[in-house]
Protein backbone atom coordinates (compact mmCIF):
# COMPACT_ATOMS: atom_id res chain seq x y z
CA UNK A 1 0.00 0.00 0.00
CA UNK A 2 1.00 3.60 -0.65
CA UNK A 3 4.37 2.79 -2.20
CA UNK A 4 4.62 5.83 -4.49
CA UNK A 5 6.13 8.60 -2.32
CA UNK A 6 7.03 12.17 -3.30
CA UNK A 7 9.73 13.86 -1.22
CA UNK A 8 10.33 17.61 -1.43
CA UNK A 9 13.98 18.56 -0.87
CA UNK A 10 17.30 17.04 -1.96
CA UNK A 11 19.62 18.30 0.77
CA UNK A 12 20.04 15.75 3.59
CA UNK A 13 16.71 14.49 4.97
CA UNK A 14 15.23 13.96 1.48
CA UNK A 15 17.92 11.71 -0.03
CA UNK A 16 18.35 9.87 3.31
CA UNK A 17 14.62 9.13 3.37
CA UNK A 18 14.67 8.11 -0.30
CA UNK A 19 17.51 5.68 0.44
CA UNK A 20 15.62 3.94 3.25
CA UNK A 21 12.30 3.93 1.39
CA UNK A 22 14.05 2.31 -1.55
CA UNK A 23 15.59 -0.30 0.73
CA UNK A 24 12.09 -1.13 2.01
CA UNK A 25 10.63 -1.54 -1.47
CA UNK A 26 8.92 1.83 -1.87
CA UNK A 27 9.19 3.96 -5.03
CA UNK A 28 10.48 7.42 -4.00
CA UNK A 29 10.59 10.55 -6.13
CA UNK A 30 12.59 13.59 -4.94
CA UNK A 31 11.85 17.07 -6.26
CA UNK A 32 14.35 19.89 -5.69
CA UNK A 33 14.02 23.56 -6.63
CA UNK A 34 17.76 23.98 -7.28
CA UNK A 35 18.95 22.99 -10.76
CA UNK A 36 21.43 20.46 -9.35
CA UNK A 37 22.78 19.15 -6.07
CA UNK A 38 24.01 22.01 -3.90
CA UNK A 39 27.78 21.90 -3.54
CA UNK A 40 29.93 23.23 -0.70
CA UNK A 41 28.19 24.66 2.31
CA UNK A 42 29.12 24.66 5.97
CA UNK A 43 30.46 21.63 7.79
CA UNK A 44 27.94 19.37 9.54
CA UNK A 45 28.67 16.86 12.26
CA UNK A 46 27.55 13.64 13.90
CA UNK A 47 28.05 12.77 17.53
CA UNK A 48 26.87 10.09 19.93
CA UNK A 49 25.66 6.50 19.62
CA UNK A 50 22.34 7.22 17.90
CA UNK A 51 23.85 9.20 15.03
CA UNK A 52 26.63 6.66 14.50
CA UNK A 53 24.20 3.72 14.61
CA UNK A 54 22.16 5.15 11.73
CA UNK A 55 25.32 5.83 9.71
CA UNK A 56 26.52 2.29 10.37
CA UNK A 57 23.20 0.77 9.28
CA UNK A 58 23.40 2.79 6.08
CA UNK A 59 26.93 1.54 5.46
CA UNK A 60 28.15 5.14 5.36
CA UNK A 61 30.83 5.13 8.04
CA UNK A 62 33.79 4.09 5.80
CA UNK A 63 32.88 6.71 3.18
CA UNK A 64 32.34 9.49 5.70
CA UNK A 65 35.60 8.71 7.46
CA UNK A 66 37.31 9.03 4.07
CA UNK A 67 35.86 12.50 3.39
CA UNK A 68 35.68 13.85 6.94
CA UNK A 69 37.24 17.24 7.61
CA UNK A 70 38.95 16.29 10.85
CA UNK A 71 36.96 18.90 12.75
CA UNK A 72 37.09 22.66 13.02
CA UNK A 73 39.01 24.26 15.90
CA UNK A 74 37.79 27.74 16.84
CA UNK A 75 39.94 30.58 18.14
CA UNK A 76 38.47 33.79 19.60
CA UNK A 77 40.70 36.88 19.45
CA UNK A 78 40.65 40.52 20.50
CA UNK A 79 40.84 43.48 18.12
CA UNK A 80 44.63 43.14 17.90
CA UNK A 81 44.51 39.43 17.09
CA UNK A 82 45.56 38.18 20.55
CA UNK A 83 44.03 34.80 21.41
CA UNK A 84 41.41 34.92 24.17
CA UNK A 85 39.97 31.40 23.86
CA UNK A 86 40.80 28.32 21.81
CA UNK A 87 38.32 25.45 21.37
CA UNK A 88 39.35 22.01 20.05
CA UNK A 89 38.18 20.54 16.75
CA UNK A 90 35.67 18.18 18.38
CA UNK A 91 33.80 21.06 20.07
CA UNK A 92 32.12 22.04 16.80
CA UNK A 93 32.97 18.96 14.75
CA UNK A 94 31.64 16.12 16.88
CA UNK A 95 32.94 12.62 16.17
CA UNK A 96 32.61 12.92 12.39
CA UNK A 97 32.45 16.24 10.53
CA UNK A 98 31.88 16.49 6.78
CA UNK A 99 30.93 19.27 4.40
CA UNK A 100 27.20 19.47 3.79
CA UNK A 101 27.70 19.29 0.02
CA UNK A 102 29.83 16.14 0.33
CA UNK A 103 27.21 14.45 2.52
CA UNK A 104 24.43 15.39 0.10
CA UNK A 105 26.41 13.88 -2.78
CA UNK A 106 26.98 10.60 -0.93
CA UNK A 107 23.30 10.31 0.00
CA UNK A 108 22.27 11.09 -3.56
CA UNK A 109 24.58 8.39 -4.94
CA UNK A 110 23.28 5.80 -2.47
CA UNK A 111 19.61 6.56 -3.16
CA UNK A 112 19.77 7.19 -6.93
CA UNK A 113 19.49 3.54 -8.09
CA UNK A 114 15.86 3.38 -6.91
CA UNK A 115 14.86 7.05 -6.78
CA UNK A 116 13.57 9.43 -9.44
CA UNK A 117 15.21 12.84 -8.98
CA UNK A 118 13.61 15.97 -10.45
CA UNK A 119 15.79 19.10 -10.26
CA UNK A 120 14.77 22.65 -11.09
CA UNK A 121 11.14 22.23 -10.10
CA UNK A 122 8.93 22.78 -7.05
CA UNK A 123 5.53 21.87 -5.64
CA UNK A 124 2.88 24.58 -5.97
CA UNK A 125 -0.27 22.70 -4.96
CA UNK A 126 -1.34 19.66 -2.93
CA UNK A 127 -4.85 18.26 -3.31
CA UNK A 128 -5.61 15.16 -1.27
CA UNK A 129 -8.06 12.69 -2.78
CA UNK A 130 -9.54 9.42 -1.52
CA UNK A 131 -6.69 7.47 -3.11
CA UNK A 132 -3.69 9.81 -2.92
CA UNK A 133 -2.40 13.34 -3.42
CA UNK A 134 -2.65 15.27 -6.67
CA UNK A 135 0.52 17.37 -6.87
CA UNK A 136 0.92 20.43 -9.07
CA UNK A 137 4.46 21.45 -10.02
CA UNK A 138 5.89 24.82 -10.96
CA UNK A 139 6.78 23.38 -14.37
CA UNK A 140 3.08 22.95 -15.14
CA UNK A 141 3.02 19.18 -14.70
CA UNK A 142 0.55 17.44 -12.37
CA UNK A 143 1.12 13.97 -10.95
CA UNK A 144 -0.51 11.63 -8.45
CA UNK A 145 1.37 10.21 -5.46
CA UNK A 146 0.28 8.04 -2.55
CA UNK A 147 2.16 10.09 0.06
CA UNK A 148 4.02 13.43 0.16
CA UNK A 149 6.91 14.15 2.55
CA UNK A 150 8.25 17.63 3.27
CA UNK A 151 12.01 17.38 3.70
CA UNK A 152 12.54 20.93 2.51
CA UNK A 153 14.00 22.66 5.53
CA UNK A 154 13.06 25.33 8.02
CA UNK A 155 11.27 27.37 5.32
CA UNK A 156 9.38 24.29 4.10
CA UNK A 157 7.18 24.73 1.06
CA UNK A 158 5.24 21.53 1.83
CA UNK A 159 4.54 22.72 5.38
CA UNK A 160 3.22 26.02 4.07
CA UNK A 161 0.92 24.30 1.55
CA UNK A 162 -0.37 21.53 3.81
CA UNK A 163 -0.20 23.01 7.32
CA UNK A 164 -0.37 26.80 6.97
CA UNK A 165 1.79 29.96 6.88
CA UNK A 166 5.39 29.81 8.09
CA UNK A 167 4.80 32.39 10.83
CA UNK A 168 2.54 29.87 12.58
CA UNK A 169 5.42 27.44 13.03
CA UNK A 170 8.79 29.23 12.90
CA UNK A 171 10.05 31.33 15.85
CA UNK A 172 12.82 33.92 15.63
CA UNK A 173 15.53 33.30 18.27
CA UNK A 174 16.99 36.80 18.30
CA UNK A 175 19.96 36.43 15.94
CA UNK A 176 20.89 36.40 12.25
CA UNK A 177 23.70 34.49 10.55
CA UNK A 178 25.52 35.02 7.26
CA UNK A 179 28.28 33.18 5.45
CA UNK A 180 30.05 33.69 2.14
CA UNK A 181 33.13 32.54 0.25
CA UNK A 182 36.04 34.98 0.14
CA UNK A 183 38.06 35.70 -3.02
CA UNK A 184 40.86 33.15 -3.58
CA UNK A 185 43.70 35.44 -2.56
CA UNK A 186 41.99 37.15 0.35
CA UNK A 187 43.41 35.17 3.28
CA UNK A 188 46.12 32.76 2.12
CA UNK A 189 47.78 30.51 4.68
CA UNK A 190 45.08 30.54 7.35
CA UNK A 191 45.48 27.90 10.02
CA UNK A 192 43.00 25.02 10.05
CA UNK A 193 39.68 25.98 11.58
CA UNK A 194 38.41 29.49 12.16
CA UNK A 195 39.32 32.65 14.03
CA UNK A 196 36.66 35.04 15.30
CA UNK A 197 36.22 38.43 16.94
CA UNK A 198 33.48 39.58 19.33
CA UNK A 199 31.86 42.75 20.48
CA UNK A 200 28.56 42.53 22.39
CA UNK A 201 25.89 41.07 20.12
CA UNK A 202 28.29 40.67 17.17
CA UNK A 203 30.57 37.87 15.98
CA UNK A 204 32.75 37.99 12.84
CA UNK A 205 35.01 35.12 11.80
CA UNK A 206 37.22 33.80 9.02
CA UNK A 207 37.46 30.06 8.38
CA UNK A 208 39.99 28.20 6.29
CA UNK A 209 38.70 25.95 3.52
CA UNK A 210 38.99 22.31 4.58
CA UNK A 211 40.50 21.13 1.29
CA UNK A 212 42.09 24.19 -0.32
CA UNK A 213 44.42 26.34 1.78
CA UNK A 214 44.07 29.20 -0.72
CA UNK A 215 40.36 29.49 0.02
CA UNK A 216 38.53 30.88 3.03
CA UNK A 217 35.04 31.86 4.09
CA UNK A 218 33.44 34.46 6.34
CA UNK A 219 30.83 33.70 9.00
CA UNK A 220 28.97 36.50 10.81
CA UNK A 221 26.35 36.37 13.57
CA UNK A 222 24.53 39.37 15.05
CA UNK A 223 21.63 39.97 17.42
CA UNK A 224 18.56 41.77 16.15
CA UNK A 225 14.79 41.67 16.52
CA UNK A 226 12.96 40.00 13.67
CA UNK A 227 13.73 41.96 10.51
CA UNK A 228 11.56 42.54 7.48
CA UNK A 229 13.51 41.83 4.29
CA UNK A 230 13.28 39.99 0.98
CA UNK A 231 14.83 36.51 1.32
CA UNK A 232 15.53 36.56 -2.43
CA UNK A 233 17.29 39.95 -2.53
CA UNK A 234 21.02 39.53 -1.72
CA UNK A 235 21.74 43.26 -2.05
CA UNK A 236 19.23 44.04 0.67
CA UNK A 237 20.72 41.33 2.88
CA UNK A 238 24.27 42.64 2.31
CA UNK A 239 23.16 46.07 3.48
CA UNK A 240 21.69 44.61 6.66
CA UNK A 241 25.01 42.88 7.41
CA UNK A 242 27.09 45.97 6.59
CA UNK A 243 24.92 48.15 8.81
CA UNK A 244 25.10 45.69 11.70
CA UNK A 245 28.93 45.55 11.61
CA UNK A 246 29.67 49.14 10.65
CA UNK A 247 32.53 50.72 12.59
CA UNK A 248 33.99 47.48 13.99
CA UNK A 249 37.71 46.80 14.00
CA UNK A 250 39.89 43.70 13.55
CA UNK A 251 39.38 42.25 10.00
CA UNK A 252 35.75 43.32 9.78
CA UNK A 253 36.19 46.18 7.25
CA UNK A 254 38.11 43.88 4.91
CA UNK A 255 35.50 41.14 5.23
CA UNK A 256 32.66 43.58 4.59
CA UNK A 257 34.47 44.84 1.48
CA UNK A 258 34.63 41.26 0.17
CA UNK A 259 30.90 40.84 0.82
CA UNK A 260 30.05 43.35 -1.88
CA UNK A 261 31.82 41.19 -4.49
CA UNK A 262 30.33 37.77 -3.74
CA UNK A 263 27.62 36.27 -5.97
CA UNK A 264 26.48 33.68 -3.41
CA UNK A 265 25.46 34.70 0.10
CA UNK A 266 23.74 32.66 2.78
CA UNK A 267 21.72 34.88 5.12
CA UNK A 268 18.96 33.80 7.47
CA UNK A 269 17.58 34.27 10.94
CA UNK A 270 18.49 31.81 13.65
CA UNK A 271 15.05 30.30 14.15
CA UNK A 272 13.27 27.19 15.36
CA UNK A 273 10.40 25.20 13.85
CA UNK A 274 7.68 23.86 16.15
CA UNK A 275 4.84 21.94 14.51
CA UNK A 276 2.04 20.61 16.74
CA UNK A 277 1.73 17.42 14.74
CA UNK A 278 4.13 16.35 12.01
CA UNK A 279 1.53 14.92 9.66
CA UNK A 280 -1.84 15.78 8.20
CA UNK A 281 -3.60 13.17 6.11
CA UNK A 282 -1.18 11.78 3.55
CA UNK A 283 1.40 14.55 4.07
CA UNK A 284 4.22 14.30 6.63
CA UNK A 285 7.25 16.41 7.62
CA UNK A 286 10.78 15.24 8.34
CA UNK A 287 13.97 16.99 9.46
CA UNK A 288 14.12 20.76 9.84
CA UNK A 289 10.63 21.18 8.33
CA UNK A 290 9.17 19.47 11.40
CA UNK A 291 11.58 20.28 14.21
CA UNK A 292 14.61 22.22 12.97
CA UNK A 293 16.80 24.97 14.32
CA UNK A 294 18.94 27.04 11.95
CA UNK A 295 22.29 26.45 13.69
CA UNK A 296 23.32 24.41 16.69
CA UNK A 297 20.24 22.17 16.88
CA UNK A 298 21.97 18.99 15.64
CA UNK A 299 19.70 19.23 12.63
CA UNK A 300 21.73 17.02 10.29
CA UNK A 301 21.99 14.13 12.73
CA UNK A 302 18.33 14.46 13.68
CA UNK A 303 17.31 14.48 10.01
CA UNK A 304 19.22 11.25 9.35
CA UNK A 305 17.66 9.58 12.39
CA UNK A 306 14.18 10.81 11.43
CA UNK A 307 14.52 9.55 7.86
CA UNK A 308 15.49 6.11 9.15
CA UNK A 309 12.55 5.94 11.58
CA UNK A 310 9.92 7.34 9.18
CA UNK A 311 10.85 4.89 6.42
CA UNK A 312 11.03 2.04 8.91
CA UNK A 313 7.60 2.77 10.38
CA UNK A 314 6.06 3.01 6.90
CA UNK A 315 7.59 -0.37 6.06
CA UNK A 316 6.47 -1.91 9.36
CA UNK A 317 2.90 -0.66 8.74
CA UNK A 318 3.04 -1.88 5.11
CA UNK A 319 2.41 1.66 3.89
CA UNK A 320 -0.55 2.36 6.17
CA UNK A 321 0.30 6.00 6.88
CA UNK A 322 -2.45 6.37 9.47
CA UNK A 323 -0.44 4.01 11.68
CA UNK A 324 3.09 4.86 10.53
CA UNK A 325 3.05 8.66 10.81
CA UNK A 326 1.91 8.77 14.48
CA UNK A 327 4.37 6.02 15.45
CA UNK A 328 7.22 7.90 13.79
CA UNK A 329 6.32 11.11 15.60
CA UNK A 330 5.79 9.35 18.93
CA UNK A 331 9.26 7.81 18.79
CA UNK A 332 11.08 11.00 17.87
CA UNK A 333 9.27 14.12 19.09
CA UNK A 334 10.86 14.26 22.56
CA UNK A 335 14.28 13.38 21.12
CA UNK A 336 14.05 16.01 18.38
CA UNK A 337 12.97 18.73 20.81
CA UNK A 338 15.91 17.96 23.06
CA UNK A 339 18.32 18.27 20.14
CA UNK A 340 16.81 21.44 18.69
CA UNK A 341 17.04 23.20 22.05
CA UNK A 342 20.69 23.87 21.26
CA UNK A 343 19.61 26.26 18.52
CA UNK A 344 18.39 28.71 21.15
CA UNK A 345 21.86 28.86 22.68
CA UNK A 346 23.93 29.25 19.52
CA UNK A 347 23.55 33.00 19.02
CA UNK A 348 24.08 33.72 22.71
CA UNK A 349 27.22 31.57 22.70
CA UNK A 350 28.80 33.08 19.58
CA UNK A 351 27.70 36.67 20.21
CA UNK A 352 26.88 37.28 23.90
CA UNK A 353 24.92 40.46 24.43
CA UNK A 354 27.34 42.08 26.90
CA UNK A 355 31.08 42.41 27.44
CA UNK A 356 30.62 40.56 30.73
CA UNK A 357 28.95 37.70 28.88
CA UNK A 358 31.88 37.46 26.46
CA UNK A 359 34.41 37.36 29.30
CA UNK A 360 32.38 34.74 31.18
CA UNK A 361 32.16 32.46 28.12
CA UNK A 362 35.91 32.75 27.53
CA UNK A 363 36.73 32.08 31.17
CA UNK A 364 34.47 29.04 31.57
CA UNK A 365 35.47 27.36 28.32
CA UNK A 366 39.14 27.85 29.13
CA UNK A 367 38.63 25.35 31.96
CA UNK A 368 39.11 21.74 30.72
CA UNK A 369 36.58 20.31 33.17
CA UNK A 370 33.81 22.66 31.98
CA UNK A 371 34.70 22.13 28.31
CA UNK A 372 34.69 18.34 28.64
CA UNK A 373 31.33 18.53 30.39
CA UNK A 374 29.83 20.43 27.46
CA UNK A 375 31.23 17.88 24.98
CA UNK A 376 29.76 14.97 26.95
CA UNK A 377 26.41 16.76 27.21
CA UNK A 378 26.23 17.07 23.42
CA UNK A 379 26.86 13.35 23.01
CA UNK A 380 24.25 12.52 25.64
CA UNK A 381 21.53 14.72 24.10
CA UNK A 382 22.08 13.20 20.67
CA UNK A 383 21.78 9.64 22.01
CA UNK A 384 18.57 9.70 24.02
CA UNK A 385 16.44 7.53 21.74
CA UNK A 386 16.56 3.79 21.12
CA UNK A 387 16.44 2.89 17.44
CA UNK A 388 14.34 -0.09 16.35
CA UNK A 389 15.87 -2.48 13.86
CA UNK A 390 13.73 -2.24 10.73
CA UNK A 391 14.66 -5.19 8.47
CA UNK A 392 15.31 -3.96 4.92
CA UNK A 393 15.79 -5.72 1.62
CA UNK A 394 19.51 -6.55 1.44
CA UNK A 395 19.23 -7.05 -2.34
CA UNK A 396 18.58 -3.31 -2.71
CA UNK A 397 21.88 -2.18 -1.20
CA UNK A 398 23.72 0.21 -3.52
CA UNK A 399 27.26 -0.04 -2.14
Amino acid sequence: MNRNVLISGASIAGPALAYWLGRHGFTPTVVELAPALREGGQAVDFRGETHLTVLERMGLLPELHRIKTGGSPVRFVDEGGRTLLQLPAEFAGGEIEVLRGDLARVLYERSAPYTEYIFGDSIISLDETLSGVRVGFQSGVSRDFDLVIGADGLHSNVRRLAFGPEENYVSHLGYYAATWQLPNDNYPGLDKGSVGYNVPGRFASIGADHWNSARAGAFFVFSAPELSYDRHDPDQQKKLIADAFSGLGWEVPRLLASLQQVPDLYFDSISRADVDTWSTGRVCLVGDAACGATIGGMGTGTAMVAAYVLAGELARARGEYGMAFPRYESRLRKYARGCQAGGGRTGKFLAPGTATGIRLRNTLLSRPLFLNGMLKLGEKVSSTVALPDYPADSSRVSW
